[in-house]
């Protein structure tokens, strides 16, 4: 599948979990991916599995081509840094996904906002909000000379039902919002922005949470409903590759609505329906 030959596209927070999988189903389908984050052989900063060499690794691997780039996604030089050379190399920009994302720092608690420490508002808005906001806002110029394009923000919905945890709750809707005030702004420029909303995944630390892994997970009754993060990224591939992207601007997309939609299933065969609370 080359459905994206020639296409550039960023993702954001790509060492693991849902970023590196759907960095890696883009590289399948032909584009060109930088993957960015702040983990690296050298380097990491809570020591979580994955880096961004890893997973451009596995691009090459799955016959794409894959460039990890360092990039703390809360600075702004650092970022205004990875556009300009992504434009210096590339010329252009086809896809920013903006995945990044600072809430695995903190427990995700369903408790009541009076219990819950204040340290949530710089885990998920500083260092999840803001760092996807700033992405779009160096991204954008670059996406805008092709006068066509796709923005993605990966969230999290299920009609409008309570999260259960305040700021995790508010960071989420705070992106929806993102995509559906920028596909307004951008629709002139044939520039699509959608949040795509992923079930409950089996990411690397959700399954060092339960003592698992990929090959027992069955084991665990919590799991049965889970997909891998490579649904997901198989959602927003074919989204990409959409000729019809626009009419779903402004949208949030469950992967289980999509899979149904496109006809892909996750990397062991099953289609997974929408996570519902």
């Amino acid at each position: 599948m080359n459905s994206l030959k020639g296409k550039i596209a960023l993702v954001t927070g790509g060492s693991r979990g849902a970023g590196k999988a759907i960095a890696i189903e883009l590289g399948k389908a032909g584009a060109v991916v930088y993957v960015t984050g702040r983990s690296t052989k050298r380097s990491s900063p809570h020591d979580f599995p994955g880096t961004i060499e890893d997973t451009a690794a596995e691009i090459q691997a799955a016959g794409g081509k894959g460039i990890g780039v360092v990039c703390d996604h809360t600075n702004a030089a650092n970022v205004e840094e990875l556009i300009k050379r992504i434009d210096q190399e590339q010329g252009r920009l086809d896809i920013l996904v903006n995945n990044v994302w600072g809430g695995n720092e903190l427990s995700i608690d369903a408790a009541p906002f009076w219990e819950l420490p204040l340290e949530h508002w710089d885990n998920m808005f500083t260092s999840g909000v803001r760092a996807q906001l700033t992405a779009n806002y160096f991204a954008i110029p670059l996406l805008r000379k092709n006068r066509k394009g796709l923005i993605v923000h990966t969230s999290f919905w299920d009609h409008d039902k309570y999260i259960g945890n305040f700021y995790y709750d508010l960071s989420k809707n705070a992106l929806n919002r993102m995509a559906y005030g920028l596909s307004v702004e951008l629709k002139n420029d044939n520039i699509a922005v959608v949040a795509v909303s992923p079930g409950f995944m089996r990411t690397e630390l959700v399954l060092k949470s339960f003592q698992t892994d990929e090959d027992h997970w069955q084991k665990i009754t919590e799991l049965a409903s889970s997909e891998t993060p490579h649904y997901v990224g198989r959602a927003v591939a074919a989204l990409a590759g959409d000729p019809q992207i626009l009419s779903k601007t402004g949208q949030i997309l469950r992967a289980g609505d999509l899979a149904k939609e496109y006809q892909f299933t996750d990397i062991d065969g099953r289609v997974i329906p929408p996570f519902e609370i």
